[in-house]
């Protein structure tokens, strides 16, 4: 991998977020950006956690379990962290599982609503 080094304001456009969001993983401490007087500057690192942060995202889980299982890899390495990912992954599917279920629900009741409705109608 090449020696990347972004800007603070590269970083926010390489991952489509904002400034405010940045500041607020580098302040639960899920970014640690090498800092050169006022500026801020992203290794391949920071570019790496970057992705698995909004990865994690996307999945659905809490900035505090990315955070957790960041720093399982810092301290116990990446065994420890793949497992502790499986556990996460096994909570995560079992709670998506539960929203699709009620958003299925809600879906039918609401169709059904619509169809008494229109049929009222005429």
């Amino acid at each position: 991998m090449s020696d990347t080094r972004l800007s603070f304001k590269e970083m926010c456009a390489k991952f489509d977020v904002t400034p405010r969001t940045l500041r607020y993983y580098e302040y639960i401490e899920l970014l640690h950006p090498e800092k050169e007087g006022r500026s801020r500057f992203y290794g391949n690192k920071e570019l790496a956690r970057m992705t698995l942060i909004l990865r994690g995202r996307r999945f659905g889980f809490s900035l505090e379990d990315i955070r957790q299982w960041l720093l399982i890899y810092e301290k116990e390495g990446t065994t420890a962290q793949m497992h502790e990912w499986v556990a996460l992954a096994d909570r995560q599917l079992i709670e998506l599982a539960d929203q699709k279920q009620q958003l299925e629900d809600t879906i039918a009741e609401l169709k059904n609503l619509r169809d008494t409705t229109a049929e009222t109608l005429g």
